[in-house]
């Protein structure tokens, strides 16, 4: 199964870690949307971002 992500908040003024976060799902831009496989690594980088994003299943 897979996860859909999309970034709905800007990354400008985050913390650097959550920018590199971010650019590792594939997420650049507000609106950008990515589809990721459904694992623990990826479920970890979606909580540690979970205020910029909305995922869908």
């Amino acid at each position: 199964m897979a996860l859909k992500i999309k970034l709905k908040k800007s990354l400008i003024g985050r913390k650097d870690s959550h920018i590199a976060t971010a650019h590792s799902l594939g997420l650049r831009k507000i609106g950008a949307e990515t589809t990721q496989p459904d694992n623990e690594a990826t479920r970890g980088k979606i909580k540690h971002i979970s205020y910029l994003v909305e995922v869908t299943e």
